[in-house]
């Protein structure tokens, strides 16, 4: 599953009540200018389809960014209206990846080159900091001693 959260008077948060679904598409940091500009201004006033290239997924559910090396799309399994917000739970349904962005046919970070936002700046990933289980696994074992 993943989780989004959209501002009810937000034009997307209507897109996804109307079609029950939702994209979440990963940009790199090459495109951290339009990615901005998407949260600078509103989908009811600018046209920001004309920034990327759309693509859909046979169903034609949730557009999809071309640019961007990963895109996830959900189906609404929950929604959860909190404070002139709502939560989307969504259960993944397909995730497309640019080859590009793939070492051994899995995502690798590096390559993919996200943006991470970190109010109020965006960052590039840094340097792998440890193993995914294994780290708390140690740090179990050592407690066990």
């Amino acid at each position: 599953m993943l989780y989004i959260s959209l501002k009810d008077t937000h034009h997307t948060a209507a897109g996804v009540r109307e079609n029950g679904c939702f994209s979440v598409n990963l940009p790199s940091t090459g495109l951290v200018r339009q990615t901005d500009y998407c949260g600078v201004v509103s989908g009811k006033t600018a046209d920001k389809s004309v920034l990327f290239t759309p693509f859909y997924d046979p169903a034609a559910r949730a557009p999809l960014i071309t640019e961007c090396p990963v895109n996830i799309l959900c189906t609404v399994a929950q929604a959860i209206p909190t404070a002139g917000f709502t939560i989307y739970l969504g259960d993944i349904v397909a995730v497309y990846a640019d080859e590009a962005g793939l070492e051994g046919g899995r995502p690798d970070p590096a390559k993919i080159d996200p943006i991470v936002m970190m109010y109020p700046s965006y960052f590039a990933l840094g340097r792998a900091i440890g193993a995914v289980y294994r780290e708390g696994a140690a740090y179990k074992e050592s407690l066990d001693k």
